[in-house]
C-alpha cells in the first residue's frame, strides 16, 4: 500500500475517533482493485459513486424501440434521438430527407446490477429484422437502418459475440451496424416518449418477446420472507464483536485480513446476521484490493446501495436487503466483461456455505448457480 494512502487514512481516523475506539482500529475498503495507489488518484476515484451504463440502439422507427425498452426491469431511461449522422442539430424533417447521415436511434441508460448489456443487446435483435438493409416494419430510409453504437470501447466484446449468436441463425451477413458512437441528438420533445403519448400511434414492433427477459437476478428472486433479523439485544448477545461492529456499525475489517479473502472453494456467501443468500462462488474474483470481491450478487434485489460520505469520500455503500447489515461498498473498476462492478466485501459480514453443505442447510436451490465439478 502506499504510504500516503496511509496518511490519508490516519486523518479519516482523527475524525472518526468514537468509530476508531469501538473498532480499535479503522481501515477503509479501498475505492480501486489495486492496493498501490496515491493520494490524490484514490480520493479522485473515490468521488465516483457507481454510474448507470448506457449503449445506443436503431432500429427502425424510434417510437416503438423506445417503448419497449422502457418497459424492461433495469432500464432507468430511455430517450429518442438521431445518432451517427453528418449534420449538427437535425430537424426531424431533415432527418427524413436521407441526406443527413442520422439514424433514428433510442439512448438507454441501464443499472447493469439488474440488466447486463448482453441481454439488452439479444432483446435488439428481437424486435428487428437484421438482415433488411434501410428498411423497418414499413419504414424504409438510410434513417431507418439498423444499428448498435456504443461509448465504452470495453462493450465492444460483447456486442460482438451476441452478433455472432445471431450470425448462425443466417447464411446472408448481418445489415446491422455495430460503431463507436461519434453524435447523438435528441429529438424534438413531441418525439420523446410518443406512444405514452399517443397509445394508438404507429408502431412497428411487437412487446411480445419482453415475457422473454431475463434480468441478473438468475434464479429468480430470493424470496425475502423466508429470512428474518434478530432484535437488536439479542445480536449484540449472540454475534462475536467484531462481527457485530461491521455489520451494525458499519466497521471495516483490516485489509488482507479477511478469512475469506483467498477461499476458493465452492459456494454461496449469505448475510452473517440473517443468512439471506447474497453472493455465489462462481462470482469471486480476485481484485488485489485486499477484501472479498464479487462481480455481483445472486440476486440483484438482495444487496441495497446507498451513498455514503465518510471519510471525506463519496462512495456506495451496499447493505443487505433483510438484516440491513452492512456488507462494504460497490465500485465501477471491475471486470468489464462482466459488467464492470466490483463488490468489495467484508469477511466479517458474511457466512460461507460450501456446496457440500447447501442443501443440508436449507439452499439447495442456488447450487444450480455453482454448478457440479
Amino acid at each position: 500500500m502506499n504510504p500516503l494512502f496511509f496518511l490519508f487514512t490516519a486523518a479519516c481516523i482523527v475524525l472518526s475517533a468514537s468509530t476508531a475506539a469501538a473498532a480499535g482500529t479503522v481501515s477503509v475498503e479501498h475505492p480501486t482493485g489495486s492496493g498501490n495507489m496515491s493520494t490524490n488518484s484514490s480520493e479522485k476515484r473515490a468521488e465516483a459513486v457507481i454510474p448507470l451504463k448506457e449503449i445506443y440502439y436503431a432500429g427502425g422507427c424510434f417510437w416503438g424501440v423506445e417503448e419497449y425498452f422502457s418497459r424492461i426491469p433495469g432500464v432507468h431511461d430511455v430517450t429518442v434521438g438521431y445518432a451517427n449522422g453528418n449534420t449538427e442539430n437535425p430537424t426531424y424533417r431533415e432527418v427524413c430527407s436521407g441526406r443527413t447521415g442520422h439514424a433514428e436511434t433510442v439512448h438507454v441508460l441501464y443499472d447493469p446490477t439488474t440488466i447486463s448489456l448482453r441481454t439488452l443487446t439479444r432483446q435488439f435483435f428481437m424486435i428487428i429484422n437484421p438482415l433488411s438493409y434501410n428498411k423497418q416494419g414499413n419504414d424504409v430510409g438510410s434513417q431507418y437502418r439498423t444499428g448498435i453504437y456504443f461509448t465504452q470501447d470495453s462493450d465492444k466484446n460483447v456486442l460482438e459475440e451476441v452478433a455472432a449468436e445471431v450470425q448462425k441463425k443466417y447464411s446472408q451477413p448481418l445489415a446491422v451496424e455495430l460503431l463507436p458512437l461519434t453524435n447523438y441528438y435528441p429529438a424534438e420533445e413531441y418525439h420523446q416518449d410518443y406512444l405514452r403519448k399517443n397509445p394508438g400511434g404507429y408502431c412497428h414492433i411487437s412487446f411480445d418477446s419482453l415475457k422473454d427477459v431475463r434480468t441478473e437476478q438468475r434464479n429468480g428472486s430470493v424470496d425475502p420472507g423466508r429470512y428474518s433479523r434478530p432484535p437488536e439485544a439479542e445480536l449484540q448477545k449472540i454475534l462475536a464483536p467484531e462481527v457485530y461492529h461491521v455489520t451494525r456499525n458499519a466497521g471495516t475489517e483490516r485489509a488482507f485480513s479477511g478469512k475469506y479473502l483467498h477461499n476458493k472453494e465452492r459456494g454461496i456467501y449469505v448475510d452473517a446476521v440473517t443468512g439471506e443468500p447474497l453472493f455465489s462462488s462462481t462470482d469471486k474474483y480476485e481484485s488485489g484490493c485486499g477484501w472479498p470481491s464479487f462481480t455481483r450478487p445472486i440476486d440483484a434485489a438482495v444487496i441495497v446501495r446507498r451513498e455514503d460520505t465518510s471519510f471525506g469520500m463519496r462512495r456506495t455503500e451496499v447493505r443487505s436487503r433483510v438484516g440491513d447489515s452492512h456488507l462494504g461498498h460497490v465500485f465501477d473498476d471491475g471486470p468489464q466483461d462482466k459488467g464492470g462492478l466490483r463488490y468489495c466485501i467484508n469477511s466479517l459480514s458474511l457466512r460461507f456455505i460450501p456446496y457440500a453443505d447447501m442443501e443440508k442447510e436449507g439452499y439447495g436451490e442456488f447450487k444450480v448457480l455453482i454448478g457440479t465439478d
